[in-house]
């Protein structure tokens, strides 16, 4: 049996991007789970602004192709202005490149969100990966994490200083990992599994 891949996206066009080392730790944590693992740094992707008028380029192919290859996903943005960045959306919106595939989009993947923000509203942008995830047919892993005040916890060079929060991000991408491997096994998890409070049984 072939291993799992997890492939993370997301970073900053700061330097240096404390999403990034998030990500990059998140992403640990999936290698640590057994998964195969790579890493999008949207600031060396250097993607262009969304458009199908010309062309595709390079850039937006490996991104998407990597996408379809995996078998889950860890994103990371930093909040700005309560949300995603500008970045992330726009590599998200290149995603469209899957539209055509069987199945399409970020069918049967399940999608890891954690953020970093300078106060303590990081679980807005990560509501407004969720929504895209939706869109994209994808599956939210339920754990999340959003790192508050991430002066306190990254230092100048942007490495996290913080053991307690390096062992939450590990924990999302082992988390994601167990995901995959039972959306592999079963053709969905326990997640979507699970009956909502209140249902009435058949």
């Amino acid at each position: 049996m072939t291993r799992l891949l997890v492939v993370g996206m997301g970073g900053s066009l700061r330097t240096p991007s404390t999403s990034l080392t998030a990500l990059r730790v998140a992403v640990e944590g999936a290698a640590d789970a057994g998964a195969d693992t790579q890493v999008f740094d949207l600031k060396r992707l250097r993607l262009p602004f969304y458009t199908s008028e010309h062309g595709v380029p390079p850039s937006a192919r490996r991104l998407a192709d990597a996408v379809q290859a995996a078998d889950a996903l860890l994103w990371s943005s930093p909040t700005y202005h309560g949300s995603v960045s500008g970045a992330f959306k726009n590599a998200v919106d290149w995603l469209a490149l899957l539209a055509d595939h069987d199945p399409p989009y970020l069918s049967n993947k399940p999608v890891g969100m954690l953020t970093t923000a300078g106060g303590v509203q990081g679980l807005q942008a990560i509501n407004a990966m969720e929504f895209i995830v939706r869109s994209l047919r994808g599956w939210a892993v339920p754990l999340v994490f959003a790192v508050p005040r991430s002066s306190r916890v990254f230092d100048g060079d942007g490495l996290l200083t913080d053991q307690a929060v390096a062992d939450q991000l590990r924990g999302l991408g082992a988390e994601v990992t167990r995901a995959a491997l039972q959306f592999r096994a079963e053709g969905t998890c326990d997640y979507a599994q699970e009956r909502p409070s209140g249902a009435v049984r058949d």
